[in-house]
C-alpha cells in the first residue's frame, strides 16, 4: 500500500488507509519520540482528527510505502525519519488492542495474521459439510 504524507491531511485518513489494509492492525500517533521495544504512555496519544501538520516538526511531504514484509519497528522508524511522526502500531487480540512493542522485529503480515487468529471466536462451530452425507442423513 501507499500512503501520501502531508500537512493537510488527518490522522485519521491514515488510520483507515492502514486499517484498510491490514484489518487486525492499527496505528496511534503520539506526541513523544518513538522507542524501540518500549510502549509510549496513553496520555501522549494525540486525537485522531488533528490535521499531520499540527503534530510534527519535519514537514517533509511523500509517499510512504508500505510491504506486508515491513517489521513493525522498520515501519515506525520510517514514519519518524522521514515524516517526524511517532507512530505505534497494536494488534488486535479477541476485545481488545495490545501494543505490540515486544514484537516490533515481526512482519506486519504476520502481526495482522496473529491479529486474526486471537480475534476468531475460540468455539465457533464449524459449517456443515453438506456435502457429507452422514451430516444429515
Amino acid at each position: 500500500m501507499k500512503t501520501v504524507i502531508h500537512d493537510a491531511r488527518t490522522i485519521s485518513e491514515i488510520q483507515r488507509e492502514f486499517t484498510k489494509e491490514f484489518p487486525y492492525l492499527k496505528l496511534e500517533f503520539f506526541d513523544a519520540p518513538h522507542c524501540d521495544k518500549r510502549a509510549l504512555p496513553k496520555s501522549k496519544l494525540i486525537d485522531r482528527n488533528k490535521k499531520l501538520g499540527e503534530v510534527r516538526k519535519n514537514h517533509n511531504e511523500g509517499v510512504l510505502e508500505i510491504k506486508p514484509s515491513d517489521t513493525v519497528s522498520d515501519l515506525e522508524n520510517k514514519f519518524w525519519n522521514l515524516f517526524g511522526l511517532s507512530v505505534q502500531v497494536f494488534r488486535k487480540s479477541g476485545n481488545l488492542w495490545i501494543e505490540t512493542s515486544l514484537t516490533d522485529s515481526w512482519t506486519l503480515e504476520r502481526q495482522n495474521r496473529e491479529g486474526y487468529e486471537m480475534s476468531a471466536p475460540a468455539n465457533k462451530e464449524p459449517e456443515p459439510d453438506l456435502t457429507d452425507r452422514d451430516v444429515w442423513e
